[in-house]
């Protein structure tokens, strides 16, 4: 059994990896996976709701970066009292993700319990944690 560990959540086997087209047009079928893990966790209905804004944010600044004809890659693990979502795909030469202290990043920190992205050997990949009100 392997475990994951980033920023105090700790991640089993119960991993969902979804791939879809880098195309906006794809972006729902995500929003609709986030909603049905979260609500498998009995998050409330406004945090599922700030889930699916905040995987939408993230995959529309991970769409503007993505090279032609790329997927983006996601990866969803749920724990007891959280869902880690981290969202990947290729970039173009010279992708740089939005600064931390832009609106995009202040959506994605106000609607999560953690947030950060990284940019390295051709692949951005963004992660949010949210855990349950309560834990």
């Amino acid at each position: 059994m392997s475990q994951l560990t980033t920023s105090g959540a700790n991640v089993d086997d119960d991993v969902v990896l979804l791939t879809v087209p880098a195309d906006g047009g794809y972006l729902g079928v995500l929003r609709t996976a986030t909603a049905t893990l979260a609500a498998r966790l009995q998050f409330a209905l406004d945090e599922i709701e700030d889930l699916r804004i905040a995987v939408d944010e993230a995959c529309a600044m991970l769409l503007v970066v993505a090279t032609p004809e790329a997927e983006l890659e996601c990866r969803f693990a749920v724990t007891d009292d959280a869902l880690l979502v981290e969202v990947t795909v290729p970039t173009v030469r010279g992708a740089r993700l939005p600064a931390e202290s832009s609106f995009a990043w202040k959506v994605l920190t106000a609607l999560t319990t953690f947030a950060n992205a990284e940019v390295a050997d051709g692949r951005a990949t963004i992660r949010l944690i949210t855990r349950r009100v309560g834990h």
